[in-house]
């Protein structure tokens, strides 16, 4: 009898334990189904699984050591409807912080820096032969180059920290709006979106001057 009530009870405990396992189980699956969140401040596109430098390049850690970059959607409406971009060439080495690749319009040219160190592994061709990608879609088809980064703990420690994108970018566009505050108006922080060419908006301001201003 009492080895009986043993193995009852040794039965219970068992369903239960599985059945707590598989309510963790049903609990645990949705965080892994959906895609990051993207987030929009000012009205300018934010993706969360983005890492961001005050340069706004933006990296995307594809595996150890190699990371895609690009520039973000602020930088991507400021330069406007460009003619034209220079990237750095597959082998060459780019350092974090510094001036790394071109953009032209109108005969000027303006310079970005680079959100991460090291090696070029590959530059998108599609965005040389149609530099409007990097306006319409600066996150997905519009991406600059991959790279291979050596030091990725060290570079890491540049990108701006997760927690203070969204304030970083508040500070940004308020500092572009003082200049045309009637286009703050136009576009609310909870409301629209800004326009695709933003110089369009600074018909007095010289466009590589604005866009020095705000690409370090």
């Amino acid at each position: 009898m009492t080895v009986l009530f043993v193995l009852a009870m040794f039965l219970v405990f068992a369903l239960i334990d599985w059945a707590l396992s598989r309510g963790e189980v049903k609990v645990a699956a949705p965080a892994h189904a959906h895609a990051p969140a993207e987030d929009f401040v000012y009205g300018f596109q934010l993706p969360a699984d983005r890492r961001y430098h005050p340069g706004h390049g933006w990296a995307l850690r594809e595996r150890k050591n190699l990371v895609r970059v690009g520039i973000d959607d602020f930088a991507a409406r400021l330069a406007g409807k460009i003619d034209g971009i220079e990237l750095p060439q597959p082998g060459q080495w780019i350092r974090q912080g510094q001036r790394s690749w071109k953009l032209f319009r109108g005969g000027s040219a303006t310079e970005m820096v680079s959100p991460i160190e090291g090696e070029v592994l590959e530059i998108n061709p599609e965005i040389v032969k149609d530099p409007s990608l990097l306006r319409r879609d600066p996150y997905q088809a519009g991406w600059l180059m991959t790279v291979h980064v050596p030091d990725e703990e060290g570079t890491s420690r540049n990108f701006i920290p997760t927690d203070l994108i969204n304030g970083w970018m508040e500070r940004v566009a308020e500092k572009l709006y003082a200049r045309q505050p009637e286009l703050c108006g136009a576009v609310a922080a909870d409301a629209g979106e800004p326009v695709d060419d933003l110089a369009v908006a600074f018909p007095e301001t010289n466009w590589k001057d604005l866009t020095a201003e705000f690409f370090l």
